[in-house]
């Protein structure tokens, strides 16, 4: 699919009229790429209030972007950064535990995709979830990771090809 050519045809977003409107156009979307990136409801739904809190506190000047919607991911992925790294530091402090296990391996095991994209490394797998699944561009999608879009492009093109190798499509 040519992202160029879609983006082009497509109009430009609408700024919803209230905070109000803005989490509900959000909420659902934002809620699923957490979950897919933290292999967890619940700490989905707390990265997601978090996230909408921070913008709720700045609404007047986040309305008046060009990309609310680009904050608020921004957000979102700040916070869930800051719980790892947080999580590596007490991981580090308790020296006698072992390598945690990627979280993304507690997926429902029933789910062809999930499995494929939970052996993925962790930024492959933000890559791949950012412009395949939300349809952000390399370059937003490298703004909310803070690299390259080049990076991004290269990550996405990776984990596309471990998840066609997983899943036994060698088609392409």
């Amino acid at each position: 699919m040519d992202r160029a050519a879609g983006a082009a045809e497509a109009p430009p977003k609408e700024t919803p009229a209230s905070f109000e409107d803005f989490f509900e156009a959000e909420r659902h979307r934002l809620h699923g790429a957490l979950t897919l990136m933290t292999a967890s409801v619940h700490e989905a739904e707390e990265l997601v209030q978090d996230a909408f809190l921070t913008v709720w506190e700045r609404w007047d000047r986040v309305r008046e972007m060009e990309r609310p919607d680009g904050y608020l991911y921004r957000v979102a992925m700040n916070a869930f950064r800051r719980r790892r790294r947080r999580l590596r530091l007490d991981l580090r402090l308790r020296a006698a535990v072992e390598d945690a296990p990627d979280p993304f391996a507690r997926v429902a095991a029933g789910d062809a995709a999930a499995r494929a994209l939970a052996v993925l490394p962790r930024r492959e797998r933000a890559a791949l979830v950012l412009t395949e699944m939300l349809d952000f561009d390399s370059n937003e999608a490298g703004e909310l990771l803070r690299i390259k879009p080049s990076t991004v492009r290269v990550l996405a093109h990776r984990a596309r090809e471990r998840v066609r190798r997983e899943i036994g499509d060698d088609d392409g």
